[in-house]
C-alpha cells in the first residue's frame, strides 16, 4: 500500500519522526478499524502542530487498538496566520458551526465573549474543541486552534493585548469597510490581528462606546445587508485571509507528496 492515497488524517499529541510508532487513542483506533475498516499497513497521515505532517502505516493490535509507524514527512511545519476571532456564543448549533468554519479559515485562537445580548450562554468548551480538532484534520491545516475560556465583555476588553489590532464588526454602519481596512494592513494577518463579531441583535450602545474608546480598536462593516452573527464572522475572516492573509500565497499543499 506504499502508493495508496491516505484516507485518514489524525492529530496526535506526541513527537513525530521517521521510524516512530505512534499509538492511537481508543477513539482514533475505533474510527480506523471499526468505522473505516482499514487494513494493516494502510497509509495514515499524522500531525501534531509542531513537527509537520507525516505519513505512516496502520498497525492494528487486536480489534480495538492500533498504532501508526511513521515512514516519511509530507510537509514541514510552516508559519500560519496569527489571526484571532473573538465572538459572542450563539444559540443552538450555530456556535459549533462558527468554530468549525473559523478553523477551516485558519484562525489561530478563538475567544468567546459574553456580551449583554449573548444568547448562547451554555458554552461547552470540550465539545467545541473536538469540533475544531475534527475540522483541522479534515481541512489539512497543520495546527488546531486554541479555544479560550468564556469571559465577560468588560474583562475581555480590559485584558486585551494593546499591541494587537482589534477589528470590530459594527452593524450600525459607523465603521470603515472591512475590505478597505484589510487591504491597507502593511504587515497583513501575519503581524497579529483579531476580529470581534457581536451577538444576535448586535452590541449595546455601552459596549460600542467602550470599544470606540480603545486605541487598538477599528470599527468595520461588511456591506449594506444585515448578516447573521455566524455569517458576519465567516465573511469577515474570508475577507481578511483574502486581502491580508494566506489566501494571497500559493500555500503548502501535499499534492503529489502523499
Amino acid at each position: 500500500m506504499q502508493g495508496a492515497k491516505p484516507r485518514l488524517r489524525l492529530f496526535v499529541e506526541l513527537p513525530l519522526a521517521a521510524g516512530l510508532t505512534i499509538p492511537l487513542s481508543p477513539e482514533q483506533a475505533h474510527r480506523a478499524l471499526a468505522v473505516m475498516r482499514m487494513a494493516q499497513g494502510e497509509p495514515v497521515v499524522l500531525f501534531n502542530g509542531c513537527d509537520g505532517e507525516w505519513r505512516g502505516g496502520l498497525m492494528p493490535a487486536g480489534r480495538r487498538a492500533a498504532a501508526v509507524t511513521l515512514s516519511r514527512p509530507l510537509r514541514p511545519q510552516a508559519a500560519e496566520p496569527d489571526l484571532w476571532l473573538a465572538f459572542a456564543p450563539l444559540d443552538g448549533p450555530h456556535t459549533a458551526l462558527l468554530v468549525e468554519k473559523a478553523t477551516e479559515l485558519g484562525v489561530a485562537r478563538l475567544l468567546p465573549v459574553l456580551t449583554t445580548r449573548t444568547q448562547g450562554r451554555s458554552f461547552n468548551a470540550g465539545r467545541l474543541a473536538a469540533r475544531a480538532l475534527a475540522a483541522a484534520e479534515q481541512c489539512e491545516r497543520l495546527t488546531v486552534p486554541e479555544i479560550a475560556a468564556l469571559q465577560p465583555f468588560d474583562r475581555f476588553l480590559a485584558g486585551w493585548p494593546g499591541a494587537r489590532p482589534l477589528l470590530v464588526g459594527d452593524e450600525t454602519g459607523v465603521g470603515r469597510p472591512l475590505a478597505e481596512v484589510a487591504a491597507g494592513l502593511a504587515a497583513g494577518v501575519a503581524g497579529g490581528l483579531a476580529l470581534l463579531t457581536g451577538p444576535e441583535g448586535g452590541f449595546v450602545a455601552a459596549e460600542l462606546d467602550g470599544l470606540a474608546s480603545r486605541p487598538f480598536v477599528t470599527r468595520v462593516h461588511m456591506g449594506p445587508r444585515i448578516l447573521r452573527a455566524e455569517t458576519a464572522a465567516i465573511a469577515g475572516l474570508a475577507i481578511l485571509q483574502a486581502l491580508a492573509g494566506d489566501w494571497r500565497d500559493r500555500g503548502s499543499f501535499r499534492g503529489g507528496n502523499e
